[in-house]
């Protein structure tokens, strides 16, 4: 290890001292004092009805509020804008009002295509950013590309959760000038302060314009380097006598399931495994236009879209799955802190459940009660996991609380509980985020648990038996500039250490995790926009001080024209697991570039030493990783990836293992598709090179084909066909099973 520490040592001196002379600072033009805190912009109210049709002729934009953007953020760093746009605001007692005009020397070249939610962020977008509590911590973000098609987030200091979708319209249109985007955003679907005067909301407007770059335009200048974006936004004044109206959504459901499975493979009958129609109800109500009751009985938690197939071989820990179950995911980021304690993927099978989450004043609040049929479980271990299921009903209550102090300090605390039978699993703990300066943040946590199994799993699973706990702690200092970087992170979680209702599959280590970064930002003038070097050194041991890895590491990033990117990162580790030490040389190339309006390239490759887990020695691997998107006029899209691995030990080949997917969607408006999901896996194992019985061959098949019409994220339509096949080496790929599904849900909103 002295050799590559020495020589990144000397790199990190050689590049800081090249980076000496600093970009000048770019000189901003803007004498406007409106929309600053002091004196912000004014919001009229409409004089007369709106339709929401992308046209923007109503009376009343006439008389609304009209900003320009004149400042590029990104590539640029508040330059002038290659192309004009002109964004105006007003609202009624029920909506607040949006309207666009984006003006393009070439509206040939405008990418707009339709849709389903959230997935045109590759078009030309109108995107408004609005803090409705104008407490610089969390914002909703709200765009529309120019055919109508939306997406939705809520954007925190942490980054940003697609998952929140409100119930909102939008249209565009495509003029000889450019086009014209219209968004009708109802009271009832923010959360807002409580007044009846007048109110301030943080406010930005931002136009992405994907050419050769994605250029983001703004109507502020962005400072980089700042550790809060949403401080640097603009203010904006109104909303009296805005109603958020009762506020209560009802959403009754109707799922409809069949699913016919092989007795025997390959050539059993197939018999009638599930054949059920079910009505669930769930409801939405708005205690106070801030605080949300949620609740749900006999839900559909079915997940309509299917995860993505992940490599699932020579892995010794579980692998992680995006929830993607609406109960679940909308007011998702009032329950994060540093450490993955809450993870809603483990509440397995549902049977009602009920949702508080709002904030009030600085105080942020949120809890659910859930009752699950199955209860999952994860065994962690500083090495690798386990998992199991329990046939029993267990209970799972989550609490978190948040209290801001000014506008740069936030205390929280969290609390988790989940008993069924003779297992429980309690979790409680304090954490704090504060903002020391615009540059420096400083993250804290610090948890315990205590858990109990029932015997014979406690037995099965190596556990131990009877009550039991343990910490964990966390402590995070993060600096950065517009150019400088760094960071420096502990962790310290012990072996008894239990987040049965988290994401936390290793225990039993302390890591210190140190590193810093230097960013080179181009000019409207340069051939590329930005590159950044930086190194890393990571030392984590066990509990008792024993080596569980120790890594020094580097990285390289570019990004320019078009649309491209290349990732560069390696390092050199020693690692020891199940009693053994090893020396690890890896290094991992990602690509991506947009070569037209309509095809995506990505590849990835990581090749290197790898640990072979099964039997306990060195390998090698290499693992390429191809991915393209292509788009056929507004509404054919067609995606393609492949994962390829091969790993080799010293007496031959090991293991290979290919996954490839498809997904084929026909968009015929922005509320329906088609869609076909094809996604296969096969791997190849060399058996007298494994130290246990493995067979030699496997495959698995999985496909859907699914039709949806949505008239929001809410009222929906699905009916759909799935299947799944599989084969080893002694037969081929036989269907195992097939499933006809139908849901139906629709939402009043009152």
């Amino acid at each position: 290890m002295s050799i590559p520490a020495t020589r990144l040592l000397l790199i990190t001196v050689l590049v800081i001292s090249l980076a000496m002379p600093l970009h000048a600072a770019v000189k901003l033009n803007d004498d406007s004092t409106r929309g600053t805190p002091e004196n912000p912009h004014i919001i009229p109210h409409a004089n007369s009805p709106i339709r929401v049709d992308g046209v923007l002729e109503d009376e009343a934009w006439g008389s609304a509020l009209k900003l320009e953007l004149n400042f590029e953020i990104e590539p640029g760093e508040n330059v002038e804008p290659p192309v004009r746009t002109e964004v105006t605001v007003t609202y009624d007692k029920r909506c607040l009002y949006v309207g666009f005009r984006c003006f393009d020397p070439d509206p040939s070249a405008i990418r707009a295509r339709f849709q389903d939610h959230d997935r045109c962020t590759s078009d030309d977008m109108a995107t408004i950013i609005i803090d409705t509590f104008n407490d610089e911590r969390r914002s909703f973000i709200l765009s529309t590309n120019p055919v109508g098609s939306k997406y939705d987030a809520i954007k925190t200091q942490n980054g940003e959760d697609s998952s929140w979708d409100g119930i909102w319209d939008s249209a565009g249109r495509i003029f000889d000038w450019g086009f014209s985007a219209e968004m009708a955003i109802p009271f009832t679907s923010l959360r807002f302060q409580r007044s009846e005067t007048d109110q301030v909301w943080g406010f930005e407007a931002w136009r992405v314009y994907p050419r050769s770059n994605r250029h983001i335009i703004g109507s502020v200048p962005i400072e980089r380097g700042t550790n809060c974006l949403l401080c640097q936004f603009g203010k904006i004044k109104g909303f009296a006598g805005a109603d958020p109206g009762i506020n209560l959504e009802i959403i009754p459901t109707v799922t409809a399931i069949k699913t016919d499975a092989r007795t025997d493979l390959p050539d059993g009958k197939f018999e009638t495994r599930d054949e059920k129609a079910d009505v669930g109800i769930s409801a939405r109500w708005s205690i106070t236009p801030n605080l949300t009751l949620n609740a749900t009985a006999n839900p559909d938690f079915s997940q309509v879209e299917a995860d993505a197939v992940q490599l699932d071989v020579n892995q010794p820990f579980a692998l992680f799955y995006q929830e993607k179950r609406p109960f679940f995911t909308e007011g998702r980021d009032f329950f994060r802190g540093v450490l993955p304690a809450v993870y809603t993927r483990t509440m397995r099978d549902p049977s009602w459940g009920v949702k508080l989450t709002g904030k009030e004043g600085a105080n942020t609040i949120g809890a659910y009660l859930v009752r699950d049929e199955l209860t999952n479980l994860i065994f962690p271990g500083s090495q690798s996991s386990s998992a199991t299921s329990m046939a029993i009903e267990s209970t799972a209550a989550v609490f978190r609380y948040k209290r801001d102090i000014g506008n740069k300090y936030t205390l929280g605390a969290l609390a988790t509980d989940r008993e069924g039978g003779d297992y429980f699993n309690r979790l409680f703990g304090f954490d704090g985020t504060f903002r020391i300066t615009d540059k420096d943040r400083f993250l804290v946590q610090a948890l315990r648990s205590s858990t109990r199994y029932p015997d014979d799993v406690a037995a099965d699973f190596g556990q131990q038996f009877g009550e039991f706990g343990d910490s964990a702690f966390v402590i995070d200092f993060l600096h950065g500039t517009r150019s400088l970087d760094w960071f420096v992170i502990y962790r310290d979680v012990g072996d008894n250490f239990r987040a049965d209702l988290g994401f936390m599959p290793q225990v039993g280590y302390r890591v210190l995790d140190v590193g810093w970064g230097y960013t080179w930002n181009g000019t409207p003038e340069d051939w590329w926009t930005m590159f950044n070097f930086g190194s890393g050194f990571v030392n984590a041991v066990d509990r008792t001080g024993s080596l569980l890895n120790r890594t020094a590491s580097f990285w390289f990033n570019y990004r320019g024209p078009p649309q491209s990117a290349v990732d560069v990162d390696g390092g050199w580790s020693r690692e020891a697991y199940n009693g053994k030490e090893f020396e690890l040389k890896t290094v991992h190339i990602g690509s991506w570039f947009q070569p037209t309006a309509n095809l995506f390239l990505e590849l990835h490759t990581h090749f290197g030493n790898r640990i072979d887990y099964d039997n306990t020695r060195l390998g090698n691997r290499i693992q390429i990783n191809p991915h393209i998107v292509y788009r056929i006029g507004r509404h054919l899209r067609i995606t393609f990836f492949h994962l390829f691995q091969h790993m080799t030990v010293d007496d031959g080949w090991l293991f290979n293992a290919n996954i490839s997917g498809s997904w084929i969607t026909y968009q015929f408006s922005t509320r329906s598709f088609l869609r076909s999901i094809f996604q296969f896996q096969k791997y190849d194992y060399n058996t007298g090179l494994y130290s246990f019985p493995i067979d030699p061959e496997s495959k698995r098949l999985f496909t859907q084909i699914l039709f949806s019409y949505k008239i929001n994220p809410q009222t929906v339509l699905y009916l759909g066909y799935s299947d799944n096949y599989f084969g080893d080496h002694s037969f081929g790929l036989a269907q195992t099973d097939r499933t006809f599904f139908v849901k139906l849900g629709y939402a009043w909103v009152l």
